[in-house]
C-alpha cells in the first residue's frame, strides 16, 4: 500500500430550505378575513357605513351643446325652447369646452349622436350634476370646484326654483 494514499472528503452538510415564516402569514390571513367580516357586516347593518345622497333635484334642463368645425364655436342650447343660451369661442368657456371635448369623445367611441341632449341637474344638497342621457355618464361637478360649478349652474337660471 506504499502509493496509495486514501483522503477523507468532506461533504457539505444538506441544503436548508427556507420556510416563509408563519406568524406574518397567519397576521395577513387574518387580516384579510377580518376585513371581508367587517364589509359583510356593515353592509347588512348600514352600522360604520357612510351613504351620500346627493338629494332630490331642484332645477333641471336638458341643453344640447354642438361644436361648429367652421367657426370653432361651442353652442349651448335649451333641447325645449330652442333658445340658444351661450356661445363659446376657442379662448372662452374653457371648462365648459373641456367638459364637451370630453363627453364628446365618449359619445363618438359609444355611437351617440351629437343631437342627444345632456341633462344638467341641481339636487336638493346643492350639488350640481351633468349627465350625459345618451351614455349614462354623470359628472357631479362641485369636484371640480366653484367657478367650474358657476360656470354650469348658470344655464339652471330660472329652471324649476
Amino acid at each position: 500500500m506504499d502509493g496509495i494514499r486514501i483522503t477523507r472528503t468532506e461533504q457539505a452538510p444538506p441544503a436548508r430550505t427556507e420556510r416563509f415564516p408563519r406568524l406574518p402569514l397567519y397576521g395577513a390571513i387574518g387580516f384579510v378575513l377580518f376585513a371581508c367580516a367587517a364589509v359583510i357586516f356593515g353592509q347588512t347593518t348600514g352600522i360604520g357605513t357612510v351613504r351620500l345622497s346627493a338629494g332630490e333635484p331642484v332645477a333641471v334642463r336638458d341643453i344640447v351643446m354642438v361644436a361648429d368645425e367652421d367657426a370653432d364655436l361651442v353652442t349651448v342650447t335649451d333641447l325645449v325652447t330652442g333658445e340658444r343660451l351661450a356661445a363659446y369661442a376657442p379662448n372662452e368657456g374653457g371648462f365648459v369646452r373641456g367638459a364637451f371635448r370630453g363627453l364628446s369623445r365618449t359619445r363618438f367611441v359609444a355611437g351617440v349622436p351629437a343631437e342627444q341632449p345632456y341633462r344638467l341637474i341641481r339636487w336638493s344638497g346643492g350639488a350640481v350634476s351633468l349627465s350625459d342621457t345618451g351614455t349614462g355618464e354623470r359628472l357631479y361637478l362641485d369636484a371640480f370646484g366653484r367657478d367650474n360649478v358657476a360656470a354650469f349652474a348658470q344655464f339652471l337660471e330660472g329652471q324649476g326654483e
